[in-house]
């Protein structure tokens, strides 16, 4: 065989902001790959993680399998020691956040909003309104930072932490070539500092929120990065909603329906480039399951196993009739 006709795909793999239950959730679903179609997401070309999703980037970038990933959440260790003292039910402060402070958020990035609108995405407008939270990601930092090397980042390229400039407005992919330099622990920090729970995270003097404030998957990303096969692990999307009784549970669904459209466009613009994209997001079990509050952590487990079955079941029978499972 030539080695063109040998040539394995070059591949990408997004991993989308969620939360505690939204990290458990992907997680689900990276096994699910793993088994119905063969991918070793770890070995992924380029891996871009958002808020959760950069964690599990992180882990994956250091080698990590999504098996791997899976036994950690049930309790069992990793290969070496990560994240010392690492609790899934509390590193990450619990289930609601302390109160924030009374002030905007951002001034600067409203400004921003109002006299470049068209350039400020309506989460970035909202993450700007928002108090600055108190809460602290140090035990995520500690646990990321864990598998660093010398160098700071994980012991490979292609691993993107998706970030906003909580003042510029400037959503920065660090890992990629000619993004701001920082350690893989202080972007995963920064990734995760979703506004009004954590305090922006302060990396080379300039302060840094959650990417999903600019978009919870950050999927167009791949559009410039010639990559031929893209898998989509889209947690805090959905294609097939249920219809939960309370206010909460509705509101959360009326915003799942809009990131699912921000998706939607996005996954077209890596489209466009010739790329094959599969994109898995909870359907109406998984969401049964979260609830509306993705950063409870008592549901974690529930949800890691709800996602390995209803995720493999998506990817062995796809329905892009309509949208839902895996498309």
């Amino acid at each position: 065989m030539s080695p063109a006709r040998s040539r394995r795909p070059r591949t990408g793999l997004v991993l989308g902001a969620g939360g505690v239950l939204g990290a458990a959730w992907s997680i689900g679903a990276l096994n699910a790959i793993a088994e119905v179609d063969g991918v070793l997401p770890h070995a992924s070309d380029i891996i871009v993680g958002t808020s959760a999703g950069s964690v599990l980037a992180a882990l994956l970038g250091a080698g990590f399998t999504a098996e791997q990933l899976r036994a950690h959440q049930l309790g069992m260790p990793l290969p070496h020691r990560v994240g010392i003292g690492w609790d899934y039910d509390s590193a990450t402060g619990g289930a609601f956040p302390a109160r924030p402070k009374l002030a905007v958020g951002s001034p600067a990035l409203l400004r921003r909003s109002v006299t470049n609108p068209r350039h400020v995405p309506p989460l970035a407008v909202l993450a700007a309104l928002t108090p600055p939270g108190s809460g602290n990601l140090a035990a995520v930092g500690a646990m990321v930072g864990s598998v660093a090397d010398a160098s700071g980042w994980v012991a490979r390229e292609g691993i993107y932490v998706m970030s906003l400039d909580y003042d510029s407005g400037r959503r920065v992919a660090f890992g990629r070539h000619g993004s701001p330099p920082a350690t893989i622990a202080e972007a995963v920090m920064a990734s995760c500092a979703i506004p009004g729970w954590y305090a922006p995270v302060m990396i080379n003097g300039r302060r840094y929120i959650d990417g999903g404030a600019w978009s919870t998957s950050n999927v167009d990303v791949l559009a410039r990065e010639e990559v031929e096969q893209v898998y989509v692990v889209a947690p805090m999307a959905s294609f097939v909603l249920d219809h939960p009784h309370t206010l909460t549970g509705r509101i959360e669904r009326r915003v799942r329906r809009q990131i699912t459209r921000r998706l939607l466009h996005e996954a077209g613009r890596v489209r466009e480039t010739g790329a094959a994209l599969t994109i898995l997001a909870p359907g109406p079990e998984d969401l049964a399951v979260m609830g509306a509050n993705m950063m409870d952590p008592s549901r974690r487990l529930e949800v890691l196993e709800t996602s390995l079955r209803t995720s493999a079941e998506a990817l062995r029978h796809p329905r892009p009739d309509d949208l839902s499972g895996a498309v």
